[in-house]
């Protein structure tokens, strides 16, 4: 069934980028497989899967060691403990949460010098949720300026959670608004915009979205111990 449902979502990311006036092919999916066994991701990368976000440090380089004769890519999607910055630095390809210039320059500084540049997005609390992570929208010029100085980063863009909306228009708005801060930026050279997940996958790309996240719609349920 994971093939049936990657393939699902794949049309459905298709024509939402033709009914918004995306171009072809400029939304990828990543697999949010968190709490999903091996072999879950193992079967989404034999139906042609390459990217997968996680959000729990042991359990993504447990993944990382059972799947390791597969070419994945990994992403680190979750909130970021500051004695965790060094395993993320060595055992992921990207970083969709950073928020905060503190955790940036831990990022930075553990990044093995034999590995390119860590790419991050930088996350933006676009609700001010109390209960979510990210900066706010005033932070997010001064704070991108600072860690687009730090070496061994390469800030590609940003990432969002807004509050949970099921009307269309309401789900649009927070990214909309983020997209217009995003523009304000001096000297910001962003292409990666990690927008939505599996309920709001059609406004996400109306609004910008290059990755959308998506884990139910394409693992089912997650497997919680």
């Amino acid at each position: 069934m994971i093939a049936q449902h990657l393939a699902n979502l794949h049309r459905q990311i298709r024509l939402a980028e033709d009914a918004y006036g995306r171009r072809s092919n400029t939304v990828a999916l990543l697999a949010v497989s968190k709490t999903q066994p091996a072999a879950a991701l193992a079967a989404a990368y034999q139906a042609g899967q390459r990217h997968f976000g996680e959000n729990y440090v042991q359990e993504a380089l447990a993944k990382q060691q059972q799947l390791g004769a597969f070419d994945m890519t990994w992403h680190f999607i979750g909130p970021i403990q500051t004695n965790k910055t060094k395993l993320i630095a060595r055992h992921f390809a990207w970083v969709h949460s950073v928020d905060s210039l503190k955790i940036a320059r831990r990022l930075s500084e553990q990044r093995p010098a034999t590995l390119p540049p860590l790419n991050i997005c930088l996350q933006v609390n676009i609700s001010t949720e109390d209960s979510k992570s990210g900066l706010s929208l005033s932070e997010l010029s001064d704070v991108y300026q600072q860690i687009a100085q730090l070496p061994n980063l390469k800030v590609r863009g940003v990432m969002a959670i807004p509050a949970p909306e099921t009307d269309f228009a309401k789900q649009r708005l927070p990214y909309h608004t983020l997209m217009q801060a995003v523009m304000a930026l001096k000297a910001a050279d962003f292409d990666t915009f990690s927008f939505g997940m599996s309920g709001d996958v059609e406004a996400a790309i109306a609004e910008g979205a290059t990755v959308v996240r998506i884990g139910t719609a394409l693992f089912g349920a997650r497997a919680y111990p």
